[in-house]
């Protein structure tokens, strides 16, 4: 029995947070005796395109190193990874049966592939949504049809869904796809990968938040502001942040914190690899959660706050979504309203405040990470599922 992760929505093994999620699937799968495959189709040149990464083998089907010239020559890799493709799925089914291709993708082309190569090798076809299917067919009436028309197509072409949240099972079901094609899996995290810290990054205690660096979707601003109404009662804390943006989303972002005076008690990150960013989240002595409340929210949940759970370091997270679902205030973590910048300083006054007790209910968070958001224990549901529909 063997599982094909496939998609353009990541890259692998280093990327954001859908990367991550990708990883916590294969690693959790081959640790339940199901041979795992990440196949990426991204147009990512990449001098060392396929490997193994903890029992994962990956591959990238381009196979090119760096970006041709030729705009002939580009486009044809870009067409024969398809064919790549194919003969790497049927070379993997001759020599380890595949009972699923799990794909993450928002391009029909892709999707509709997925499922010819599923019904090729006799496979089931697996759709992961942790995302609103129309997030981005939002702009006008036109493309809210044409994203429906998409979501229409792509549920019909598939054999399951994995919803990250009960929000979107309720809406698919509320689209007609039956109980039995759809699947709740919540945000995964791999607490192994947050056990090793190395030598502490910066010299000061600090306010940590990794994640996107944006002011429409990720609210960066509210925590900005809120550091700033606090930044005189604890002049000896900092204000870190990493995470990816644009050009003109950090030159936002670099502006605000000039404008605001803090320059000197931010520490606003240029990329860095996976690896120094976990150092710095667990160095992180609170670690904070901003988004916005919107469509996207209210669909998805954030992976970066289950990376946050697992440090048993202070978490204050905005309450968006289904995160209170399973988070409750002042028990295993702290929760504050969406968008509003003194509520959330003085959250952030208080745990500082209250650090001793803060630990203890960071403590309780931590235990969620060994259960309910647990990579193992959310793929062998998965593989129950997947069994679940040859039956």
């Amino acid at each position: 029995m063997a599982i094909v992760i496939f998609g353009d929505s990541f890259s692998f093994p280093e990327g954001n947070s859908a990367t991550n999620r990708i990883y916590t699937y294969a690693k959790g799968f081959n640790e339940n005796n199901v041979n795992t495959y990440v196949i990426c189709n991204r147009n990512d040149y990449l001098i060392n395109g396929n490997g193994a990464i903890d029992r994962i083998q990956y591959f990238n089907p381009i196979n090119q190193s760096e970006r041709s010239n030729s705009f002939i020559k580009r486009n044809w890799f870009k067409a024969a990874k398809y064919l790549n493709t194919i003969r790497l799925i049927k070379r993997i089914n001759k020599q380890d049966k595949i009972t699923a291709i799990l794909i993450d993708t928002h391009e029909s082309f892709t999707h509709l592939f997925s499922f010819y190569l599923a019904r090729v090798i006799n496979a089931k076809l697996i759709v992961e949504k942790s995302e609103h299917p129309l997030r981005l067919f939002q702009k006008n009436t036109l493309k809210k049809v044409q994203g429906l028309i998409k979501q229409k197509i792509e549920s019909h072409f598939c054999d399951g869904i994995l919803c990250i949240s009960q929000f979107l099972v309720d809406y698919y079901k509320h689209h007609g796809l039956p109980q039995g094609k759809l699947f709740l899996t919540p945000s995964t995290v791999d607490p192994g990968r947050f056990t090793q810290a190395g030598e502490k990054p910066v010299h000061y205690p600090y306010i940590g938040y990794f994640g996107g660096l944006t002011f429409n979707r990720d609210n960066i601003d509210v925590l900005i502001k809120a550091f700033v109404l606090i930044s005189n009662k604890h002049p000896d804390v900092y204000l870190v942040v990493g995470g990816f943006c644009t050009e003109n989303e950090r030159k936002k972002l670099e502006n605000l914190i000039l404008d605001l005076k803090i320059s000197s008690r931010v520490n606003l990150l240029e990329y860095l690899p996976r690896a120094e960013i976990v150092n710095y989240i667990m160095h992180s002595d609170i670690l904070v959660m901003v988004r916005a409340k919107d469509l996207e929210t209210q669909a998805s949940f954030p992976s970066k706050l289950t990376e946050y759970l697992v440090t048993s370091k202070p978490v204050i997270s905005v309450n968006v979504g289904e995160i209170s679902d399973y988070l409750t205030d002042g028990v295993n973590s702290f929760l504050v309203e969406p968008g509003n910048c003194v509520v959330l300083a003085e959250k952030l006054d208080y745990v500082l405040n209250n650090y001793k007790l803060a630990l203890e209910i960071a403590q309780r968070g931590k235990q969620l990470t060994n259960t309910i958001f647990n990579y193992n224990f959310q793929a062998k549901r998965m593989i129950g599922y997947i069994n679940s529909l040859y039956s």
